[in-house]
């Protein structure tokens, strides 16, 4: 009998250690899976008037390699695009990738065109708790606009990005160009979008706003 029941207790210990095995591998394997960052901008992120690879998205892909986070990027940035066309977009987007995190870079081009700022806030607002139910952290990416299109217009813009960032509690990037937009030979010869040698400065103001949300 004590050969038997040793036996039997002998076989349940194995048992018990292989579903700890078993549910180790598979919360290792759900941690380390590859997750997805989906980047919605516009031409800010779309590699205009550069080579391809050299604009700050096609620059994280290299940072989220160096950094040993396994991630891939699907940039679905197009030139001109408004806080309404991302929105439009968005859900396809979302039900395809799947994404962990999602850039928001938009905007940019509302102000431009002097866009109402309650329907820019409403689309960006419509775009982070879609992207938000659909189970993805967001990063909202600040801009800001020259001077000439209005003192009233230009503070009222800025200051939405930081009051949408905090009402959603999203990650915040403050300001795009951070140390690009002082530096006129950064920029292109329309006076609008940067060099290539200005995109390694955009992706370190976005990176240590999006890289917590990779490694969480």
């Amino acid at each position: 009998m004590r050969n038997k029941s040793g036996k039997w207790i002998s076989m349940i210990g194995a048992a018990r250690a292989a579903m700890v095995i078993a549910l180790a591998v598979c919360t290792t394997s759900a941690y380390s899976a590859s997750k997805a960052v989906l980047v919605l901008g516009d031409s800010l992120s779309a590699e205009y008037g550069l080579s391809r690879g050299d604009g700050w998205v096609a620059l994280l892909e290299k940072r989220l390699a160096e950094a040993k986070i396994d991630a891939t990027v699907v940039n679905a940035s197009i030139s001109g695009e408004t806080t309404s066309g991302g929105k439009s977009r968005l859900s396809a987007l979302l039900a395809k990738n799947r994404p962990a995190v999602v850039v928001v870079e938009l905007g940019a081009n509302d102000g431009l065109r002097g866009l109402a700022l309650s329907d820019t806030q409403k689309n960006l607002r419509e775009i982070i708790n879609t992207s938000k139910k659909a189970h993805a952290r967001v990063v909202l990416v600040g801009m800001q606009l020259p001077p000439n299109y209005g003192t009233d217009y230009t503070k009222r813009f800025a200051a939405q990005f930081p009051a949408l960032a905090k009402e959603t509690r999203s990650a915040l990037v403050p300001f795009m160009l951070e140390g690009v937009v002082t530096q006129p030979q950064l920029f292109q010869a329309d006076r609008i979008h940067p060099t290539a040698a200005a995109h390694p400065i955009i992706l370190d103001n976005i990176w240590p706003h999006l890289k917590p949300l990779l490694t969480k």
